[in-house]
């Protein structure tokens, strides 16, 4: 993936770096692999915000991304690269025998016509899914199941990439985008290759507008509020000692900064290895 900048005849267009959306091959989704997607506005369903900074936005519809990859040991056809605005990725609609058609996500250097199979006969390439245990030992995958036959939930955003770095009797232990280690089980599937759109994260949208289009609202600080309206709020002016600056706390008076995970979790026994060092 290829990033544009821009020429400051603008403001807007000063720090501007945008996609050149070079690898896209086909403009509108399939229309049959899509469903109609309804703004929450961030409402739960008694009307009440959940979640913050959420509303807006332009219409969208949802594409329907085959995560499990159920159809072992057939051979499909990269039919297009297309741009989905409800994920970084990008995915690639492919095509079977049988004319059936599907989404998956689009690893990095796939290309229109390329084959893709899923099952564990499948050879260990680019955009093929197979089993952890089929898979040698040092590749880099997406797409990661975390039971079998639930569909792939880790190392799905664009550029993601984990490692399966050993086996372990039943388990894989697999060194996650985090750098966490952990143990898999070996029948859960994984797809190779990394995500594509590596570049994502250094686009600069250039002008607030564009993060509306998005759907995000304004972030306001909990320092420029009111005591009333937030821990942090209050105080004479930029207050370092009674403005809240040396308590960081959420809306809801949570100190930020602590370990909010579940100390008995029942997957904590699957880690090996934690992201951070104590």
């Amino acid at each position: 993936m290829a990033l544009k900048s821009y020429k400051p005849y603008t403001p807007s267009s000063r720090y501007k770096t945008w996609s050149a959306f070079e690898e896209i091959t086909k403009a509108e989704p399939e229309k049959s692999l899509t469903k109609p997607l309804r703004k929450s506005g961030g409402r739960n369903n008694q009307g009440r915000i959940t979640v913050r900074h959420v509303g807006g936005g332009h219409k969208r519809r949802y594409r329907m991304i085959d995560f499990k990859r159920l159809r072992r040991n057939e051979v499909a056809e990269v039919v297009a690269i297309e741009y989905d605005p409800n994920r970084t990725a990008r995915i690639a609609l492919v095509q079977y025998a049988d004319g059936e058609r599907s989404y998956i996500l689009a690893p990095g250097g796939l290309k229109v016509g390329a084959k893709v199979q899923a099952g564990p006969a499948a050879p260990p390439e680019v955009g093929n899914a197979l089993p952890l245990r089929a898979i040698p030992l040092g590749t880099e995958i997406h797409n990661i199941e975390l039971q079998p036959g639930r569909g792939g939930q880790v190392a799905r955003g664009a550029g993601q990439r984990a490692v399966l770095s050993n086996r372990e009797g039943n388990y894989a232990l697999v060194r996650m985008p985090s750098g966490e280690i952990r143990q898999i089980n070996a029948e859960c599937y994984a797809t190779i290759g990394q995500v594509g759109n590596a570049d994502h994260m250094n686009i600069s949208s250039g002008k607030a507008g564009r993060t509306r289009w998005l759907g995000v609202r304004p972030t306001v600080r909990g320092m420029c509020m009111n005591p009333v309206d937030h821990p942090n709020g209050g105080g004479e002016g930029k207050s370092k000692s009674g403005g809240g600056r040396q308590h960081l706390r959420s809306p809801w008076g949570h100190v930020k900064g602590q370990k909010t995970r579940d100390k008995h979790k029942s997957s904590s026994r699957f880690i090996i290895k934690r992201r951070k060092k104590k």
